[in-house]
């Protein structure tokens, strides 16, 4: 397993999925927060978050962040697997 290609592809999911999220709570905040408040709802929770608006800014931000967790995210799970694959 390739740390690098592991690396990328978990980066890039994880970059894509907060992409949509940026998304969405910029198009539809007010649908987002009632569907939030279900979910807490749901588990018997109060809602403790409150949708603020998103701005390009923080929409950058977040894709590059989460690109870059998800990316050694990625690369620990694979130089795992590899070691883990050496023992065998």
């Amino acid at each position: 397993m390739n740390k690098n290609k592991t690396g990328l592809a978990v980066g890039y999911f994880f970059a894509l999925i907060h992409l949509i999220w940026a998304l969405m709570v910029w198009l539809m905040p007010s649908q987002l927060q009632s569907c939030l408040n279900w979910i807490f709802d749901l588990h018997g929770l109060e809602p403790i978050w409150i949708l603020t608006s998103m701005t390009l800014m923080k929409a950058i931000t977040l894709i590059i962040v989460t690109f870059i967790i998800g990316y050694i995210i990625g690369w620990v799970y694979a130089f795992f697997h590899h070691i883990h694959d050496k023992k065998k």
